[in-house]
């Protein structure tokens, strides 16, 4: 299981690497769709679920935009055993489904596709495509899949060059808040 630190720890070491072919870094990334998600008044999982919902990037570096190459780094999956036991279920599954979500959203909404960045298009190519109809269904009856779609429709927005947001403490400090058990604040500068 890892901790506050380490996750701290981790957007230090790797959060100013260029988000795959986007006008942002990781860090600004994950700050971003924090940020929307709180605006919008989400709760604490949900936030945290948007902070930490691309921590696979991190701890699993795949290079300079996968797509390209051809490799889709299942990063939504990657993260889970490090996240497993510190969060609820009601983080893991928006984290686990936000790939889903943008599988199932290509689906249900018919113009959503063509306002995907082209690195978006690229990764769902590689991760299996739009749903079929039938695959809409079962991703909807699934639990923490309502929250997976709000945080993928965040995740599309968070990818503007100089956006202020709070800061990386501020979100962890969220973050403690639905942990499973109570955890200090990182102690890492943020």
């Amino acid at each position: 299981m890892i901790s506050f630190d380490e996750i701290a720890l981790l957007f230090a070491r790797h959060g100013s690497s260029q988000y795959s072919g986007e006008p942002v870094t990781q860090l600004e990334h994950a700050l971003q769709t924090a940020h929307l998600a709180e605006q919008s008044g989400a709760d604490d999982a949900l936030v945290t679920a948007c902070l930490l919902h691309d921590l696979g990037h991190l701890l699993n570096d795949q290079g300079e935009t996968p797509s390209l190459r051809g490799i889709d780094d299942t990063h939504q999956y990657f993260a889970l055993p490090f996240l497993r036991g510190l969060f609820p279920g009601a983080v893991l599954d928006a984290i686990k489904l936000h790939v889903d979500a943008k599988r199932y959203l290509c689906q249900a909404n018919p113009g959503y596709y063509a306002k995907l960045s082209e690195d978006s298009k690229r990764s769902l190519a590689l991760q299996g495509g739009v749903f079929s109809a039938e695959e809409a269904a079962a991703f909807v009856g699934q639990g923490g899949a309502r929250d997976a779609v709000m945080l993928r429709q965040w995740d599309d927005l968070a990818k503007q060059a100089d956006l202020r947001t709070p800061t990386l403490a501020h979100f962890l400090a969220r973050a403690a808040r639905c942990a499973l058990t109570p955890a200090p604040a990182a102690t890492t500068p943020a």
